[in-house]
């Protein structure tokens, strides 16, 4: 049987933990909490090859039992601390967070807190399960699109899934009132990075914006090499070769996409460069993992454990006050530090901390 290779090394709060005095929280090197993502399962019915290769991820891989994951109700009461500490935005993400059963019950939890909620899917699941996610109260979404070509689609997804599938979520997204929608497309040189320009090409005009993100050495398994990744600029001078572009200021401080918009005011695409371009320096996101432990950064090696406290009947103030101590210590800069061995140490998965 295959072992499990997520690192669930966790930790207790950091020695210098204090309780919380009301103050805006910024971590060591001065940045603000603002988002919350929330892995609700580390479960997905895709197995792309640079998040969750099936060598690994295979029939005989251990997932986390139900019990120990979080449940709806610990989910909410995390985040409703949270949000009392500053944080604007939440993202649902997993693995595939349609996977997981009912989840409109959570969304319609989290509603209420008056954060910005949205939710990252891979789409496959998405037309049949929008409808009742609208109505609990998502307010945007983000969908993952590798490829518009079904061929390159179902190989990179590697569960032959067809693209159209996920193009019937999206418009099925729009029909519910959740448009413009957000495209994600990792970009892998020699794999999918010919369709840089078709992608664009397909939803210019459309309103919904897509963002290219470049391949990244996520987690232990996906094979990272810097040959593999199309640096941003690159992507940017293909699509302005035949669209031309301007840059564009960023909605908020802290945004991971580099905004760029067509001249001809067909709408805007985004770039996400954590490789060639880091932008640790303006980081302001906390992850909390499917089973309850806290990380400060994608790249992750440990996390700090949050359930414990949740399970023992800790009251919110303990809570918050751990929360505020691991965002105080937090002083995570790894895209800025990358080396090929960085590169090379076992770190948490993306499809259990989310992406």
């Amino acid at each position: 049987m295959a072992e499990k290779v997520i690192p669930i090394r966790v930790a207790g709060a950091p020695e210098s933990a204090a309780p919380w005095d009301g103050a805006a929280l910024r971590d060591t090197l001065g940045r603000p909490i603002r988002d919350l993502r929330i892995s609700v399962t580390d479960r997905c019915n895709f197995r792309c090859v640079y998040c969750m290769p099936r060598k690994v991820f295979d029939a005989n891989y251990r997932f986390l039992p139900h019990a120990a994951i979080l449940s709806f109700e610990e989910i909410a009461r995390v985040a409703r601390v949270f949000v009392s500490l500053g944080v604007k935005k939440i993202r649902l993400t997993g693995g595939e967070p349609l996977v997981r059963k009912d989840l409109a019950k959570l969304v319609a939890l989290l509603a209420p807190l008056g954060a910005d909620l949205t939710l990252t899917t891979n789409g496959s699941l998405l037309a049949r399960q929008i409808s009742a996610l609208r109505r609990a109260g998502l307010q945007r979404l983000t969908v993952s699109l590798d490829s518009l070509d079904d061929a390159t689609f179902r190989a990179m997804n590697d569960a032959d899934y067809p693209v159209a599938s996920v193009l019937e979520g999206i418009e099925a997204a729009v029909a519910a009132g959740l448009a413009p929608v957000k495209i994600n497309m990792v970009v892998k040189r020699g794999v999918n990075d010919h369709q840089i320009a078709d992608m664009a090409r397909r939803w210019r005009g459309t309103g919904h914006i897509v963002r290219f993100i470049e391949y990244m050495d996520v987690g232990s398994t996906n094979g990272w090499r810097m040959d593999d990744v199309v640096p941003s600029a690159e992507v940017v001078r293909r699509i302005g070769e035949q669209f031309p572009l301007e840059p564009v200021e960023p909605n908020y401080t802290g945004e991971v996409a580099e905004r760029w918009r067509y001249r001809d005011g067909a709408g805007e695409i985004g770039v996400i460069a954590s490789v060639t371009q880091a932008f640790c320096r303006d980081c302001n996101r906390m992850r909390l993992s499917t089973e309850g432990a806290l990380y400060t950064c994608l790249f992750a090696q440990t996390g700090h454990d949050l359930k414990a406290l949740l399970r023992s009947g800790a009251p919110d103030d303990a809570i918050r006050d751990r929360i505020a101590a691991v965002w105080r210590a937090r002083g995570d800069r790894y895209s800025e530090l990358r080396t090929a061995e960085t590169a090379r140490l076992r770190k948490v998965e993306m499809s259990y901390i989310g992406g």
